[in-house]
């Protein structure tokens, strides 16, 4: 198993920055506290406060993939907190080059 580096942002509906931001920052302690989370940080870009982005570092992509299908604090998210995205802008899956 080799380590992985995700990298991902979404976007607010207009009106909606608020709860998305309450929304995804509830699921970042629990996310931290999952076996082979190594790092999972929100971040909110200055020049547009709707867009979040996730930089996440898991042991392997099967802890990551665990993580995304079975963490409660995410199928909480997906039934609740997911009406306040507009889009994922992206997600970038990333291997270490140096």
């Amino acid at each position: 198993m080799s380590e992985l580096v995700l990298v991902v942002a979404l976007r607010a509906k207009p009106g909606r920055e608020s709860e998305l931001r309450r929304d995804l920052a509830a699921v970042v302690e629990p996310s931290r506290q999952e076996e082979g989370s190594l790092r999972y940080d929100l971040f909110v870009d200055q020049n547009e406060p709707g867009r979040f982005v996730f930089v996440e570092h898991w042991a392997s992509r099967e802890q990551r993939d665990r993580h995304h299908h079975e963490g409660p604090h995410i199928q909480h998210f997906q039934a609740h907190g997911a009406e306040n995205v507009e889009q994922m802008e992206f997600a970038y899956f990333l291997d270490r080059v140096v």
